[in-house]
């Protein structure tokens, strides 16, 4: 039986479902094709998502495919009662609601962990992890998994180096469908949408310092040039570093941009990326989010026990008070800016991730028993067929090779000119 906040919540949440269909038309056409086909049909498919309109709409997809489908949010702040509300009376079992204590959040995994899935679907890992922990058992009918973020996927691969992940996962994170759009658009629009709903202040003429600039980085680098925000790129990696250089943004230690920054934004899937030693040298009402999947890049018990606080000062805003009157401000408790702020990526964008995760779940499938118990990349085949799907809704034309091109291309021995 689902655990829910208000099941009277569900038209609601039906009504945003209703609004993002719209907007997602590789899902739609797949939903037609599984409609007929039912190709998860008899299979117990289990998610673990930030749990709102778009990631409902997979569901009900997923659903339509035959299969039954169990879900629960990957984060307390990210999850929409009124979404859960409408999967239930939709026929999804969900365990799930907003603002749960870590406690409650990790009962809600556990149960929907204990449905012993045939498929899953995994944002972080941590659906994935609890299912190997506690249901040992139930991992031989497991047929696959498919990983959504980088965090999820430094954590499978550590399990495939020990020896100790029992199923493949589909690393959907690193499609080219996902990364390029998900990461680059989705996470460069939809943090600056928390951002600003959060502060409703402007970003123009502040400096911003973007900490990783990987292509979650890149986007929120991107947008913050765009609204007029001076960007400022601190990385452990050289060659990102290098990258963040050409593209024109200032280039230093966290310990330097600390003293200059305005708003601090963590992109890295690492943990006490902003420490005391950051928060000491930091100007007053600096402004802290995180866009990494879990709420440990910014130290926030190191926070709580150098400033007095936290205070709500503004929804999804708590002030942090230091010794001689300093002021700090932390949004969305360290969790996902962009989810707990605000809707999360544009529908437009989860569209393609979405397709990705739904075709990754029928490749399992197909290919149950063959692929090995390890992380598997993304096949060039799905990325395709999300990006036809998407030009067509988008009804955009492209143009193709003639026969004599293909054969150019795939041949050695042609000249590259006529005598």
């Amino acid at each position: 039986m689902s655990i829910i906040r208000n099941e009277r919540l569900a038209d609601a949440g039906l009504e945003k479902i209703k609004w993002v269909k719209e907007h997602m038309p590789v899902l739609s056409e797949l939903a037609n094709d599984f409609s007929r086909s039912k190709p998860f049909s008899g299979l117990r498919v289990a998610i673990c998502l930030h749990l709102e309109a778009k990631t409902a709409y997979m569901a009900l997809v997923i659903k339509e495919a035959g299969a039954d489908v169990t879900i629960t949010g990957s984060n307390p702040l990210s999850t929409q009662d009124e979404i859960a509300a409408a999967l239930v009376k939709e026929g999804v079992e969900v365990f799930a609601w907003h603002n749960a204590t870590l406690q409650e959040y990790d009962e809600h995994v556990y149960r929907t962990a204990a449905t012993a899935p045939h498929l899953i679907i995994d944002d972080g890992g941590d659906l994935i992890t609890l299912i190997h922990k506690n249901f040992p058992k139930s991992l031989a009918q497991v047929y696959g998994g498919a990983e959504e973020t980088t965090t999820g996927l430094i954590r499978l691969r550590a399990m495939e180096k020990n020896g100790v992940l029992a199923f493949p996962v589909m690393a959907v994170n690193d499609g080219l469908c996902k990364y390029l759009f998900d990461n680059r658009y989705g996470t460069g629009q939809s943090v600056w949408d928390g951002m600003m709903r959060a502060t409703n202040l402007v970003v123009a003429g502040k400096n911003v310092v973007i900490i990783g600039y990987g292509w979650c980085g890149r986007g929120v680098a991107m947008r913050a040039e765009g609204l007029g925000g001076r960007v400022i790129v601190c990385e452990v990696d050289p060659v990102k570093a290098l990258e963040a250089h050409m593209d024109g943004h200032q280039v230093m230690p966290l310990t330097k941009a600390s003293a200059i920054g305005d708003i601090f934004i963590t992109v890295t899937g690492c943990n006490n990326v902003i420490t005391g030693e950051h928060f000491a040298a930091m100007k007053d009402r600096a402004i802290l989010a995180n866009a990494g999947h879990f709420d440990i890049e910014i130290d926030k018990r190191t926070l709580s026990c150098a400033g007095e606080g936290p205070r709500r000062v503004r929804p999804n805003v708590d002030e942090y008070v230091f010794p001689g009157g300093k002021r700090i401000y932390l949004l969305s408790e360290g969790r996902l800016v962009n989810l707990a702020a605000a809707d999360g990526h544009p529908a437009e964008i989860m569209d393609m991730s979405f397709g990705l995760q739904v075709l990754s779940l029928q490749y399992l499938l197909k290919n149950k028993g063959t692929l090995g118990n390890k992380v598997i990349a993304m096949p060039h085949e799905l990325d395709r067929q999300v990006a036809l799907l998407k030009l067509k809704g988008l009804q955009l034309e492209i143009d193709h090779l003639s026969i004599e091109q293909k054969e150019y291309m795939e041949s050695w021995e042609l000249e590259g000119h006529e005598a």
